[in-house]
């Protein structure tokens, strides 16, 4: 359901996470990294044209999000990252969504508007963080005024280039736009119940909030947290009521949502 390269890119994510817990064994560490940079080259050739990440199937669409995320992850632990394929990645995951007229697109999300904005917000990220700190250094100096809204002008105006204010503003919208489709009612209801790839989105969701030090991620927290407690079931599992219904898959991705609060300063350091 996830691709045919979920293998390679969910053990990039987990080799990243050992690496910073590792320097008490420095060859280990260094294997660990080693092996990770071999995760990271397989996810970079697997590229397409577009920016997606081939061997997508059902929700195709959560593959490409989810190795735009390993790649940013790894960069944390050092091992070569092609910048290129990056903001490739983060291209396709923001042309998903169209800030203008709110249309996404769900051709390889199986027509769930979810599973496509969760990966929007979670790739515009860091680049809204950067405009938003740049606003209000700005806004405190004096450069631009404080009601002074984010366009390409006013970014330009702050110092960006004309291709990095356009850059930096489409990923300030799109962030804005895809957080906010997240978390509605109607679009929160993915498949109509809840599977692996819900769990997955919501987790996009809280993730891209912290990337960006966006502080509603609190009550995002507060409000997802309750949903899944609502579902938990009796022995303490969670499990899917379609396609990815796997209890071990669906209560280990539950268990990153509830303990995401832990990984808030890892998190905002992708978003650095």
């Amino acid at each position: 359901k996830l691709g045919a390269n979920i293998d390679v890119i969910l053990t990039a994510q987990f080799l990243t996470n050992t690496v910073e817990f590792l320097d008490f064994d420095l060859n280990l560490k260094e294997r660990v990294k080693k092996n990770l940079q071999v995760c990271v080259n397989k996810i970079q050739q697997s590229q397409q044209y577009d920016g997606s990440f081939a061997g997508g199937t059902w929700a195709g669409v959560l593959q490409s999000a989810l190795a735009n995320n390993a790649l940013e992850l790894a960069q944390l632990a050092e091992v070569v990252v092609d910048d290129k394929i990056l903001k490739r990645a983060r291209e396709y995951q923001q042309g998903n969504l169209d800030t203008k007229t709110g249309d996404v697109k769900t051709d390889r999300g199986a027509g769930i508007v979810l599973y496509s904005v969760s990966g929007s917000a979670r790739a515009s990220a860091k680049g809204a963080r950067k405009v938003e700190e740049a606003m209000i250094k700005g806004k405190a100096a004096g450069i631009i005024s404080q009601s002074a809204p984010v366009t390409v002008q006013n970014l330009e105006t702050l110092g960006f280039s004309k291709d990095e204010a356009l850059e930096y503003s489409t990923s300030y919208e799109v962030y804005q736009a895809g957080k906010g489709q997240a978390q509605r009612e109607d679009v929160i209801s993915g498949f109509g119940n809840n599977g692996g790839e819900e769990f997955l989105s919501y987790l996009q969701t809280g993730e891209s909030m912290i990337i960006g030090k966006d502080n509603s991620w609190k009550t995002w927290y507060d409000n997802t947290s309750g949903r899944l407690l609502k579902i938990q079931n009796d022995d303490g599992s969670w499990n899917g009521h379609h396609c990815i219904t796997s209890p071990v898959f669906c209560t280990a991705t539950c268990l990153l949502i509830l303990s995401v609060n832990n990984d808030v300063e890892r998190l905002e350091r992708i978003g650095k």
